[in-house]
């Protein structure tokens, strides 16, 4: 059964515009799958460039490449092609020569200015997640809720993700085992082999690391220090898994825009399920943290840039998300509050926005006013409808 992806108006409104569409994201999420379906009502023809006669034919000799494998079809998929020699000057001829594309990749690479600089202006981008909860709902073939079936159906995609794969499969340890699969192709071929690493276990150790300390700030000599690494292989680790879809830096919101980019960012998985297989920890309940982290990946698949704010007193806001011209600063919290607490109070006061969100595992939703700003308690659904893009 087919679970539609919350892209799909995006996707449709820029393949009508657009010689070349790439959907990037992790490996396994679902983007051939999704471009497959899309391709259904059209002639199409699907390239994969594992394949070592299409990847060498690409390479070498593009017109022979298109005579032999780019006719008699209105959209042609190509898959992993960024991995290629010449891949954005090859993808450029055939945009040139009225070819309609579709790109999959499992890598940030096709980003990169040796394939994206020939691209301008012929090529538009989409990030596809694993399932959001919406889409995991969608799989599950829930509609109504109750406070218990909503509370289940959270943790069961807190627990164990959304990729698409472990959603469908019933057994739990089955799920646990395909968590492992992805995990160990994504540290073997899309990080380590994509991106020169040697030292697998140093990377694996690197990675457990990060896992067990989600939602910290991210000091990254300190983390040098504890890994005897080098500072540089932290940072070619984690450029290569935030490239890689595995994880995701937030940085620190100030004013002075300047002091964004030089503080330290935060670091959360972009899925929870992979976070507690490599951390190896499969609770009953989520905790701060791991909750925490579930709400960040969720806003980030709805569209949202975040950042988050500190204070050298130690006031902190979780999140904040910048919309056009408004600041929206968001809690997160397993237990709705009782009240507002003293650091979005002092948010606010700095700050003024309009409204703020406090959401939560448990509770019930109420409304609030802290000066001129609205302040929404709320559950994860309610927060989709309000803030989704």
């Amino acid at each position: 059964m087919y679970i539609e992806r919350e892209i799909r108006k995006m996707f449709e409104k820029i393949a009508k515009s657009y010689a070349l569409v790439a959907v990037v994201g992790a490996r396994q999420a679902g983007k051939t799958t999704f471009l497959k379906e899309h391709a259904k009502s059209l002639r199409s023809s699907y390239l994969l460039f594992d394949d070592p006669d299409i990847r060498s034919l690409f390479e070498e000799d593009i017109k022979k490449f298109e005579k032999q494998y780019l006719e008699n079809a209105d959209i042609f998929i190509f898959d992993e092609v960024q991995y290629c020699k010449n891949a954005g000057r090859n993808l450029k001829y055939l945009a040139d020569s009225g070819k309609k594309i579709w790109i999959t990749s499992s890598s940030e690479m096709i980003l990169g200015k040796e394939v994206l600089s020939y691209l301008v202006g012929r090529v538009s981008i989409l990030r596809l997640y694993p399932f959001s909860f919406k889409e995991f709902l969608d799989a599950k073939g829930q509609k109504e809720f109750n406070q218990q079936i909503l509370k289940r159906s959270m943790w069961e995609h807190i627990l164990y993700g959304g990729y698409p794969k472990v959603v469908i499969a019933e057994d739990t340890e089955l799920k646990k085992i395909i968590l492992r699969d992805i995990y160990e192709t994504m540290i073997l071929k899309d990080i380590a082999q994509t991106f020169s690493i040697e030292d697998i276990k140093s990377l694996e150790e690197f990675t457990k690391h990060l896992a067990i300390n989600i939602g910290g700030v991210l000091f990254y000599e300190t983390i040098s220090k504890d890994l005897k690494i080098s500072f540089q292989t932290v940072k070619k680790y984690l450029d290569a898994m935030e490239k890689s879809y595995l994880i995701t830096r937030i940085q620190p919101f100030y004013e002075n825009k300047t002091k964004e980019i030089i503080k330290q960012p935060k670091l959360y998985f972009i899925d929870t399920g992979l976070r507690n297989g490599i951390a190896k920890t499969f609770e009953d309940e989520p905790d701060g943290k791991l909750f925490e982290n579930y709400i960040a990946s969720e806003m980030i698949k709805m569209g949202h840039t975040l950042k988050y704010w500190r204070t050298k007193s130690k006031a902190e806001v979780d999140f904040v998300i910048e919309r056009d011209s408004e600041i929206i600063p968001v809690e997160v919290k397993l237990k709705a509050a009782e009240k507002v607490g003293k650091s979005l109070h002092s948010f606010i006061e700095t700050y003024k926005p309009k409204r703020a969100f406090v959401v939560s595992y448990t509770g019930e939703n109420k409304t609030l006013k802290v000066k001129d700003c609205t302040i929404f308690f709320t559950n994860l659904l309610t927060l989709r409808k309000v803030l989704g893009k």
